[in-house]
């Protein structure tokens, strides 16, 4: 158990070490302030975002490896510690301070979310998800998502970051939901990995990523990371209760904190997305762009 917990915790560094070098390479990327998908074409051939990519996939599997060896109740509230690791390092890389407000605010998103993921309970059911049902959920993602994209563009970085980060939670939240069935499947009939489902999946995925990396852009880092790490499992949650038959906390007390936890968590992050927590150089970044796009009437 005890070498299963620090595994749990190197997963959970090694993704927040992924997540806070992707954020410089997306903040210097070219582009408006909420970027297209060349976007992403444009991160891939970065050596450092595909070092990130690397931790950050290090770090999923290493929290894969400390489940197969401990409960998931144990495990899954370890895997938040790396919100606070993701604040120092991004401050660390950027050469800033890190404030008490923002270690606190950190701490008060990962009590919330512990809160969440120690109150659900945790199904061991098969999950059943026609392709019906699947194509719905995507359809619905796709067309929230669009939306959110679109009018990010008018939205001011902090109240960008979460709104982005949202989104990008919740198509991540849905491709884990299509990649717990596929598995499932795969596991008594490995042919299962090659169906509708699992492209389903990759397409979520992308696009997930394309508003996660957009979320990082606005030099918010720390709020985008918090918002993602509550909402890509509340989504999942969502969806293996209303879609998957998976069952919510059962007493009305154990409801009230439920509540009170994602309270909490909403509260941190809302802290996170203040505009004094800004990574300077998207700041600069955003001036620059503003100055170029300034006509010379204005700028008299």
């Amino acid at each position: 158990m005890t070498w299963a917990v620090a595994v749990a915790l190197a997963g959970a560094f090694c993704l927040a070490l992924g997540s806070a070098l992707q954020e410089r390479d997306a903040i210097r990327a070219p582009g408006g302030s909420v970027a297209r998908l060349g976007f992403l074409w444009h991160l891939v051939r970065r050596p450092r975002w595909l070092f990130g990519s690397l931790a950050a996939a290090a770090g999923v599997g290493l929290h894969l490896v400390a489940l197969s060896a401990a409960p998931l109740t144990i495990i899954q509230p370890l895997g938040v510690t790396g919100l606070l690791f993701a604040i120092v390092l991004s401050a660390l890389f950027s050469r800033r301070r890190v404030r008490a407000g923002q270690l606190l605010a950190g701490a008060a998103v990962m009590g919330g979310l512990i809160g969440l993921l120690t109150l659900f309970p945790h199904s061991a059911d098969s999950p059943v998800l026609p392709l019906s049902a699947a194509l719905a959920l995507t359809g619905g993602i796709a067309v929230a998502g669009t939306a959110g994209y679109l009018v990010a563009h008018w939205v001011p970085a902090g109240p960008r970051a979460v709104l982005l980060a949202v989104l990008g939670g919740a198509a991540l939240g849905t491709t884990s939901a299509l990649a717990r069935v596929v598995a499932v499947r795969a596991a008594t009939d490995l042919t299962a990995v090659f169906g509708w489902l699992t492209l389903l999946a990759v397409a979520v995925a992308v696009f997930g990523g394309l508003l996660q990396q957009n979320a990082y852009r606005t030099g918010h880092f720390a709020a985008a990371y918090a918002t993602l790490l509550v909402v890509d499992p509340a989504v999942g949650a969502g969806i293996g209760v209303l879609v998957l038959g998976e069952r919510v906390p059962a007493t009305p007390f154990d409801q009230v904190l439920a509540a009170g936890a994602a309270l909490l968590a909403i509260a941190g992050t809302a802290v996170l997305a203040r505009a004094e927590n800004r990574n300077p150089e998207a700041l600069r970044r955003s001036s620059s762009t503003d100055l170029v796009h300034t006509t010379p009437g204005d700028s008299r």
